[in-house]
């Protein structure tokens, strides 16, 4: 059976961590109302003019570094992103030529924060049929562009006050706005035969009739897909229907942990990590209780990144494996939920 091992990872965050102060200072909101909401009280911003194929080389490099590969002995780069570079071509390419391995084929992957879940499974899928021994995962994000607020220099310390139609505008959209940070992170995944590391087993789920619980208005479907109503009625800021998210990932998430555990004839008690992506503190809170596992067998980050999507899980695996704490032999489940719907978990034998 052809399984497969991490053999590195990496990460990185952009610039300076902006803390809920930094955005009380253009929107009404407070730390406290954040912390209480969420679990956050900081999270990095992409800087202007800076895509997310720019924040994964880092990460990547940095995955590789530990591995002690070179980007040309990549056989396939999965690259994970709800914020690309461009409408088209997908940033997948774009890593891989600054890499410095063109020609390795490139897959963006648009499972937004569920993406993790999904690639180990193309990734075990292409090495099982023999298509790649060795393969990038990367996830990277740069939700910057869709904040709220155009005072941008009011974040950094401005001595003065966002317009008051600027303010009311932010303040509208700030359920969403505290929750998003970028970076990116990355892993490297060497197929291996025998020895038992490797995917146990996958439950994945999509259901496109909840797509407008979590989603970006504008589109293709408008001609132009950009026009002065796009920006005027914030079309291309996403729309979010938060109770109904909640409700969702608190439901389905703990049945799809318990159904993946079943299929790998894993015992809950016997999962050594829940690497949960990194939403919203209070609903990982709410599907550990629902699962009964302990508190600290769910590792959390949110409150220093905030929510950085399809980059939660390898970020948090990259701190993990660096600190000590995720290690060979140890069994893991991940678990996510993110617009599309998209859901699932995954075991795995590190």
């Amino acid at each position: 059976m052809i399984g497969f091992e991490i053999t590195g990872s990496g990460r990185y965050l952009p610039g300076r961590p902006y803390t809920n102060d930094d955005l009380a200072r253009v929107m009404e909101t407070s730390d406290d109302w954040i912390r209480q909401r969420t679990g956050i009280s900081q999270r990095h911003y992409c800087p202007e003019g800076v895509g997310v194929s720019e924040l994964a080389l880092p990460a990547a490099q940095r995955a590789l570094e530990m591995a002690g590969r070179a980007p040309e002995e990549l056989d396939y780069i999965l690259f994970n992103t709800m914020t690309p570079d461009h409408v088209f071509p997908g940033s997948g390419p774009l890593l891989g030529a600054a890499l410095g391995c063109p020609g390795v084929p490139a897959l963006d992957i648009r499972t937004q924060c569920a993406a993790m879940i999904y690639s180990f499974q193309l990734a075990s899928s292409l090495m099982s049929s023999g298509a790649a021994k060795r393969i990038l995962i990367v996830g990277a994000e740069a939700h910057a562009g869709f904040m709220p607020w155009r005072d941008w220099d009011i974040l950094d310390g401005a001595d003065r006050r966002p317009s008051e139609a600027d303010w009311e505008r932010a303040t509208r959209h700030r359920g969403l706005a505290i929750l998003f940070g970028d970076g990116a992170g990355a892993l490297v995944l060497e197929a291996k035969e025998g020895g038992g590391a490797g995917l146990l087993s996958l439950d994945v789920h999509s259901d496109g009739r909840h797509a407008h619980k979590l989603y970006i208005p504008a589109g293709f479907r408008s001609r132009p897909f950009v026009s002065q109503r796009t920006v005027d009625e914030d079309l291309m800021i996403p729309a979010m229907v938060g109770r109904d998210v909640f409700r969702t990932a608190v439901s389905r998430l703990p049945d799809s942990v318990r159904r993946a555990c079943s299929q790998a004839q894993v015992k809950l008690e016997n999962v050594d990590w829940f690497i949960a992506h990194q939403a919203n503190q209070r609903i990982n809170d709410a599907v550990r209780e629902r699962l009964g596992v302990a508190a600290e067998k769910v590792p959390s980050n949110i409150a220093r990144y905030g929510n950085t999507s399809a980059a939660t899980i390898p970020i948090l695996m990259d701190e993990m494996r660096r600190d000590g704490r995720l290690k060979a032999g140890q069994t893991v489940c991940m678990l996510a939920l993110g617009a599309g719907l998209h859901w699932g978990a995954a075991v795995l034998r590190l």
